[in-house]
């Protein structure tokens, strides 16, 4: 699935706009699809002495920068 376990960040639907239409504010383009900015990422939990292959999110990433990725990832429920 392309949903980050840490933010909960996926795949978003949003108004696709033209150039033309713009100026009428009137939306007859439909909807597009945004994705969310999802990394592949392999992270080393010392405690554990272990690595996981996740697919994060970039703000996920900066998370387990800030806040370590051994509590970051037990609050997340990845690891018990």
């Amino acid at each position: 699935m392309k949903i980050c376990p840490i933010t909960g960040k996926s795949t978003k639907t949003a108004g696709g706009y033209s150039n033309r239409i713009r100026a009428t504010k009137f939306n007859p383009t439909g909807t597009k699809r945004r994705k969310a900015n999802l990394q592949k990422k392999k992270i080393y939990v010392p405690e554990l002495d272990k690595s996981f292959k996740l697919t994060l999110s970039t703000k996920g990433i900066k998370t387990i920068n800030k806040n370590g990725a051994y509590k970051t990832l037990k609050k997340a429920k990845i690891i018990k």
